[in-house]
């Protein structure tokens, strides 16, 4: 069996999913059509902010969230929604929204630049307040990162 790369998984992944521009996914928020989803880390939530109105689904837990039949299922997450995943640079993401359609998920999309394209573009970026139970500022998610006989300057 050829061995395949993360690169190879993400590109079979995109042909199989809608891939939005930021063009379509503003056009997508503005007639409220979608629900956003940001599979990030929430350290990179907290870091980076994220794009207004998208809800949190770390990539880790989706496939748990999304499931009706899991013991980990969020009621947010219906087969009869459209939702639109995005991550940092569109990898996360794409994978995300294929295994979503792999779980009987119909209507799902991703945003092919990510994160990443959508601050390039100048658009708007929601600042994230708090990491949940575990950092509630990003001095909290720096001091996680670095050894801890380390100072940090704020």
């Amino acid at each position: 069996m050829t061995r395949k790369t993360i690169e190879d998984m993400v590109n079979e992944a995109k042909l199989a999913i809608e891939e939005l521009s930021i063009e379509e996914l503003k056009e997508e928020i503005a007639a409220s059509r979608s629900i956003l989803v940001d599979v990030r880390d929430f350290r990179e939530r907290l870091l980076q902010g994220g794009i207004p109105g998208a809800i949190s689904a770390p990539r880790g837990m989706l496939e748990w969230w999304v499931d009706s039949s899991s013991p980990y299922y969020r009621e947010e997450f219906s087969v009869n929604n459209r939702y639109i995943i995005y991550c940092s640079l569109g990898w996360r993401s794409a994978l995300a929204a294929a295994t979503m359609m792999e779980l009987g998920y119909e209507n799902v999309a991703h945003l092919e630049s990510g994160f990443t394209g959508w601050v390039d573009a100048g658009e708007e970026v929601e600042e994230v307040a708090s990491g949940g139970k575990w950092f509630n500022t990003n001095h909290d998610v720096i001091s996680s990162l670095v050894p801890s006989n380390t100072e940090l300057n704020d």
